[in-house]
């Protein structure tokens, strides 16, 4: 029993740095944003404690509030299903074995994402400009005017789109390695069957990917609803608040307007909102069949 409880002790102690660094850094931020979303606080003076006040302003009161979660879920489920479908694209080319030099393009399609956001956004300014850009210069060999990217309200988002499909590396990694851990005699049996290429794709390679979707799917939604450098420095949440997303405006109304209760309650309504979409994720995976 001694030695049970020397254990216990033991044990206890090599974790404490670990308990001690969550009930700290995790736990603690994690309750008191929970407390300052009841309360009118700017940081400097003491805390007003106004119940739901703020909860009730930013779901209908704030314009501005529905329009950045608009433009989020808008990247969510519009930007994000077009990344989905264009890198398993990609991946499914890059996993052709009888091709030469296939190493060289998966290291040049991975390279995007060593680059920094600032650099990723300064790049992008300059290839998008509406007069000069690399993109537009190109349209104009075709007489095709460009649009205005980051200066217009409808482009903007697109352009944003384009940014996340070319720094989607990551992504078309983990597809590759999904694609790479199908067995080959799947296929050959389909060959065999008499089976084309888009039947084999359809039929076994997207089944077998299920699990790895939903992973690449699972992050980038955290990733989307994370997303702010970019938008911080090329647009500023324009034109027209085509560009406030989420945690743009969550940073302006906590660093800017210094508004911590109400930024505090943007937090907690955005893991609401992100628990749903992971919940309703995990229900629809069990419908898919395979899940690995």
């Amino acid at each position: 029993m001694l030695a049970k409880r020397r254990n216990l002790l033991n044990g206890l102690l090599f974790i404490s740095p670990w308990v001690i660094g969550f009930l700290v850094f995790t736990t603690y931020p994690l309750l008191s944003s929970l407390y300052y979303s009841l309360t009118e606080y700017n940081a400097i003076s003491e805390p007003i404690f106004v119940g739901l006040q703020n909860y009730k302003e930013l779901l209908f009161q704030d314009d501005l509030f529905i329009k950045g979660l608009s433009n989020t879920l808008y990247m969510v489920f519009v930007g994000l299903t077009i990344t989905t479908v264009t890198t398993i694209f990609i991946a499914v080319l890059l996993n052709y074995k009888h091709i030469k030099g296939m190493s060289f393009f998966r290291v040049i399609f991975f390279l995007p994402t060593l680059v920094p956001l600032v650099i990723l956004s300064i790049l992008w300014i300059w290839i998008l400009q509406p007069d000069s850009g690399v993109v537009n210069s190109f349209l104009g060999l075709f007489g095709i005017e460009g649009p205005g990217w980051f200066s217009s309200p409808t482009w903007a988002k697109p352009a944003f789109i384009l940014m996340a499909i070319w720094g989607s590396g990551g992504m078309i990694i983990i597809y590759l390695a999904g694609l790479q851990g199908i067995s080959d005699s799947l296929y050959e049996a389909a060959r065999i069957d008499g089976a084309n290429s888009f039947q084999q794709f359809f039929h076994i390679t997207l089944p077998m990917l299920k699990p790895v979707i939903l992973y690449n799917v699972i992050t980038g939604i955290i990733g989307v609803f994370q997303a702010f450098a970019e938008a911080f420095i090329i647009t500023q949440g324009g034109p027209d608040g085509s560009t406030t997303f989420y945690s743009l405006y969550l940073y302006q109304n906590a660093f800017q307007y210094s508004k911590m209760g109400y930024a505090s309650a943007m937090a907690w309504i955005l893991l609401v909102i992100a628990l749903i979409i992971m919940f309703a994720l995990f229900k629809l995976s069990k419908k898919w069949g395979y899940n690995g």
